[in-house]
This record gives structure tokens, sequence and C-alpha cells, in this order.
């Protein structure tokens, strides 16, 4: 028996879309899901919040005199775009007009709903329109966010490693548990399962790159019922696809992140100038609902929501939304090529660019890519010979940009793409030449853009989630910025390149030293190193890959603590807060320091590294990579090392 179809119900104050599956309220005309019901469940969402707390798009925004304003956004006009046996859409549309200045942000919004026949779930997507006549303002945040019924979902899942019983949010609450750091972290001391005493709950360790941020959600074990947020597409989301969004959280809460300012800070956010014209479509995501016969372990929804996940990527672009601004495949592009590294002092010859990540953005700088937040990204990861292929490519201008792991810096092909319905760019053999003058005479980490291969320390047992005991994401523990001090009581970090191991002698992120009376110390790390011998007139080269950076600057010196000034400063960076929001990496930084042979001596030498800013715990930096090159070799000597 096939599926009956669709059906929609359009009263006074609400829209029922059903499918004989599940049926989904939306309030009229605000467009906020007040409603879903599914498996003998009247409604999967919080009965207890009022309606508009349920199920809803926001956005956080400023301008015209207000700053950081948090709106749920509520339409004004209803209308139905698609209603048939096949297929219902309906649009909840918010037009801007100046009589709104000041009060909501200042855009068209139409946010849409989409149920379709034999479908276990539902879609949402929507249009943020600027046009001229409106005001300038920027953008901090946009998402969905769905708040389930607490009595119900308790198991959380967002990665086959990443799954648990959650706290209830009442655990949250004075009297259960205890704000540690900043508000979003807490140690509970109370908690209504008492399994859970002790542990520290913050949703900033639910946190994932885009790339892995496919499908996460929550399992209600009776009746056995999954509720999953899937985004099949990081096309619509900013900052590429390491570039880390919050998931689910407790509440139970579940979101669909499309723009956030977390991981990054001020550089993330876009900001639009009086009358700047601006058009995007966020999603569509899916919500994808699912059960189990009352035999079968309801943990395996986790397993069939990953399945689930694979058919809507497979899917993409989808071909039902009504959208014209929702292009199908048949009016998007394809590029593709083959990515080579050169670096002569690794390989006379070209090294493919194993596993690159490869990537369309907006035309702009060398990396530039990572900062871009007004258009769409299309990003794919070459194959072991460097061959990539970027599919279903929106029409438009980009640049091509990449980075390889194992070697430092941005790649950029300095031709404009443009792409047009239906074509097909290969773009043959590209040739990266990462940031190299000379031979490699030491090396710290690996050049990945990441801190997680350095010594992240065990938590204080205090303050332990056990999610993430023997985990691979052991950076994730709450407080471990705590630890450098007392792993280091009497001086800072000394490393000998000869002789110690960064796995185990470099602290994962160099922060501040907090003193006894509760205010904090800069600190300064040792590079002890030794060299047989000097090239006199000569550059040698000192290359700082940083992971990540917060309200830092990082002074550089070679045998002189004291001098004054440093040899170089990268002044005040940063704002991506990684280290207090448990993240291994934030927005990558390249620095490229010249150092005369002059300030070298043959034999040990030290480099001080210090972050010289120190009003909290939360202000330091993350090393990606450290390189010292010697000079240039003669074109007849260059060698293989």
């Amino acid at each position: 028996m096939s599926p009956r179809g669709v059906q929609l119900q359009v009263q006074d104050r609400y829209v029922v879309m059903d499918n004989g599956l599940l049926q989904v309220t939306i309030s009229k005309p605000d467009g906020i899901v007040t409603g879903i019901r599914y498996n003998g469940i009247d409604n999967l969402l919080e009965i207890q919040n009022e309606e508009v707390n349920r199920g809803y798009w926001d956005v956080v925004w400023s301008g015209e005199g207000r700053t950081g304003v948090f709106e749920v956004i509520k339409a004004t006009e209803f209308e139905v775009i698609t209603e048939n046996e096949e297929q219902v859409e309906v649009s909840f549309t918010r037009p801007w007009d100046t009589s709104l200045a000041g009060k909501f942000i200042p855009i068209n919004i139409d946010k849409r709903f989409i149920l379709l026949r034999g479908c276990s779930g539902f879609y949402s997507y929507g249009t943020y329109e600027h046009l001229e006549g409106m005001p300038a303002f920027s953008l901090a945040e946009t998402r969905i966010a769905f708040k389930l019924r607490k009595d119900k979902f308790h198991y959380m899942a967002m990665a086959d490693n990443r799954q648990r019983i959650m706290p209830m949010p009442e655990d949250r609450l004075p009297g259960r548990c205890q704000t540690l750091a900043y508000p979003e972290a807490v140690l509970l001391t109370n908690p209504i399962n008492p399994d859970l005493k002790g542990e520290v709950d913050d949703k900033y360790q639910y946190s994932c790159n885009n790339e892995d941020n496919k499908v996460h959600g929550w399992i209600c074990f009776d009746p056995p019922v999954g509720f999953w947020q899937i985004t099949p597409s990081d096309e619509f989301r900013t900052g590429g696809p390491v570039k880390q969004n919050l998931t689910s959280h407790v509440g139970p809460t579940t979101l669909a992140m499309f723009l956030s300012a977390h991981y990054s800070g001020e550089d993330l956010v876009p900001k639009f100038q009086d009358d700047e014209q601006w058009k995007k479509v966020f999603g569509p995501v899916f919500i994808y609902l699912n059960t189990v016969l009352d035999d079968e372990d309801p943990h395996s929804l986790w397993e069939d929501a990953k399945i689930q996940m694979m058919v809507e990527v497979q899917s993409w672009p989808y071909s039902f939304p009504a959208s014209e601004d929702f292009p199908s495949s048949d009016q998007r592009g394809n590029v593709s090529g083959r990515l080579l590294v050169q670096d002569r002092y690794i390989n006379e010859g070209y090294i493919s660019a194993n596993s690159a990540y490869v990537g369309l953005a907006l035309p702009g700088e060398v990396g530039s890519w990572q900062r871009e937040c007004k258009g769409y990204q299309f990003w794919t990861k070459a194959d072991t010979d460097g061959y990539f292929s970027i599919s279903d490519v929106r029409t438009g201008d980009y640049n091509l940009y990449a980075w390889v792991p194992g070697f430092i810096g941005d790649y950029k092909y300095d031709v404009v793409v443009t792409i047009t319905s239906g074509c097909d760019f290969d773009l043959g053999e590209l040739v990266y030449e990462p940031p190299r003058n000379g031979p490699t005479l030491w090396e710290i980490g690996i050049p990945d853009r990441s801190a997680a291969e350095f010594y992240v320390p065990d938590p204080n047992p205090k303050y332990i989630n056990k999610l993430f005991v023997n985990h691979p994401d052991r950076f994730r523990q709450y407080g471990l910025w705590d630890r450098y001090a007392e792993l280091y009581p009497d001086g800072d970090l000394v490393f000998n390149v000869d002789t110690s191991d960064y796995r185990k002698d470099w602290f994962f992120a160099q922060v501040t030293r907090k003193n006894s009376n509760n205010t904090y110390q800069a600190t300064t790390w040792q590079v002890i190193f030794k060299l047989d011998s000097i090239n006199d007139n000569t550059t040698y080269q000192l290359r700082l890959a940083l992971a990540s950076a917060t309200v830092s600057e990082l002074q550089v010196r070679f045998n002189d603590p004291k001098a004054n000034p440093p040899h170089f400063s990268t002044g005040l960076i940063g704002r991506d807060n990684s280290i207090a929001r448990h993240g291994i990496h934030g927005l990558y930084w390249l620095y490229n320091v010249e150092v005369p042979s002059t300030r070298l001596v043959q034999g040990d030498n030290t480099i001080y590294l210090t972050q010289s800013r120190s009003i909290s715990p939360f202000q330091g930096i993350l090393y990606d990579y450290i390189r010292l090159e010697g000079p240039p070799a003669s074109s007849n000597s260059n060698k293989k090392h």
C-alpha cells in the first residue's frame, strides 16, 4: 500500500501538514513550529514552553543603534506555494519597511517548510534579502532551533563516539549545579540523575567542524523515537569545512547552525552597508524522525539516521524546493582538476596534494575564504593523487582556494572561475608552491591547522565529562587551561628540539599563568636548538603557523629574552575563543619571520616566544606548526632532505 498523500489544513491561527507518518503544526502567520506528532506522541516539542519557543528560526544582529539583538523571526504573511498529494510547501514571509526600523533586522525574510509523501520528516529553508533602501546592519548568528520534550528525550548523539545520556535542563539551575568560569559551563552537584553527579556540562563540548556536522539529535526510549537534524550540504554555511559550530545540547535542544562567530569572532560576522544588495538561501535542512520495533534496540536509531543522512547528501541539491532562488542540479556547474605541490627541499618532482581541501568561494585574497561570510562556498577533499571534483556549484564568479595537510600556507588559483548552468570546467594540473626559502633545520608539530598533536593534559579530576575520558577529542574537557600552571609551577615551558617530543613536551595552548591573587601574567616559552655553523650575511626563516588566537600578541626574540622591541610581533590578533570553548583550532594564521644570521650564534640558540596579553585565563594561542629554515641553498646544491 503506497503512503497516503500529503494533506494541508489551513486554520485561523495554524497550518497543519500531514502525510500519515507525521503531522507538523506551524503558527500562522508567524511560521513557528508549535507541534510535531509522530509515533503516538502528540507533540515531540516541549509542550511546557510557550509556542514561540519550540521550533523557530532566529537571528542575532546589530544595527541602527542596537547591538547583539536576539530575534526569533516572526513572519507577517502566509502563502501556500505547492499543494498536491506528493508535496506541500508553505511560505511565511516578513517583508521589511521603514516602519520596522530599529525594531527588527532590516532584511526581507521568507521561511519555508516542505512535507513530501511517504517521507518521515520535513524540510525547512529560508531566503534572506537586503535591498536598496535598507539600512546597514551586521549578522552575528542565524540558525533553526528545536526544543524537544524533556520528559521524553534524554539520550543525545552526534557522532559514533560522542553520544550519551544527558543532564536535564533543571540540572543547570541554582541548587543543582555550580557555575564555572563562564555561564555555559556548570558542575553538576545535585543532578536529577545521580549518575551524572560531579560531571561538567557545557554545550561547547559538543561542537563540531562543519565537514563532520551532518547529523545529530536525540533518542526517546519509550516509545522509541529519534529526532535528527540533517544538514546535507555546507554550501550555505560560512567559514569553510573546518569552521566549528554548535550541534545539540542540554535542553533537549537541537540546532541547525548557518552562520555564527563561534571559534572565529568578529571576522565571521558579515557587515552590510546601507543599500547593499545581498540575497542568500539557507538550507534546506531536514528534520528526520525514525522509530524501531518494540524488540529492537533504540540505539540503532542513530545508525539509521546516519544512513538517512547519506541519502540526503546524495540527493543534494534537492529537486523539490519551489523557490527560484534554489537552483536544481541542471542549473549548476562542475569544476575538476588536480592539485600538485612543489617543494624542492622535499622532492625534486611534483608531490600529489594528498587529501587537500579544495574549494570555491567569492573572489578575494589568498586564504580569504576562511573569513568570507556573505556568499556560498563549495568544498571537497582531493584524493591521494590530488585529483578533485566539485559538483553542483551555483552560478557566479569564484576563486578556487586550497590548502594541503602537511604543508603550510594557502593556495589560490589566480583566474576567476565563472560558473554557468551546466558548465563542466577541467582546470587541469594546478601547482601549489608553499612558503619555503631554505632547508628545514628543525620543526615542531604537524602543519594541519590544528593543535591536536601536541600534549593535551588530563582534566582536573573535579571537572570531568566522562564522555571524553580516553577519547580522541580529549581536548574537549573543561578547564585544561588551568593545567598549564600546575604542570609548570616554577617556570614556563622549555623545548629542546634535539631531545624533546612535541607530543609530550609541548603544551597544546600557550595560555596565561594564574597568580595567587587571581591576576594573570604573560608566559614566555623557549625553543632551544643547536647550529653547528652560521652562514654569515644570510637570512634564515622562521615559519610560525598558529591554529588559533584569542586577544593575543605573540612576540619573538632570539637569544635575548629582554630585547626591546622584540625581533617580531604579531600585534594584537584573534577573537576566536577556542581555548575557552574546548576547540583545538580556530582561524589559521601564518607568519613568516626573517632572521638575519647576526641574530644567531654557533652552538646553542634560544627562541623566546612570549604571549604578552594577560588579563584573562582564555587569552592565548594554539600553535599549528613551527619551522626554522636555513638560508637558501644554491641552485646546484638543492638536496632531498
